[in-house]
């Protein structure tokens, strides 16, 4: 069991640095090619690099905590509430 939520656990770690990854690195690379497409009027490159990207964190930060206490609570490691 324990090996099976350390797997779980990684393989849910490495989704989310993927993710993580293409709002920190591939959106500012990207952001010439993205300004040709507006987002609420604004440049979307520039939105991304302003406050895009931030709004993907925290969503993805509490996206990640709820699916990790999933992993915990199925595999038995989680902590009493």
């Amino acid at each position: 069991m324990r090996e099976a939520h350390w797997n779980r656990t990684r393989n849910l770690m490495i989704i989310h640095l993927s993710i993580w990854f293409v709002f920190a690195y591939l959106v500012h690379w990207f952001a010439p090619q993205l300004n040709e497409i507006r987002f609420m009027h604004f440049p979307l490159g520039y939105y991304m690099a302003a406050q895009g990207s931030l709004f993907a964190f925290v969503i993805q930060l509490f996206i990640f905590v709820k699916q990790q206490d999933k992993v915990d609570r199925e595999c038995g490691m989680a902590e009493e509430d």
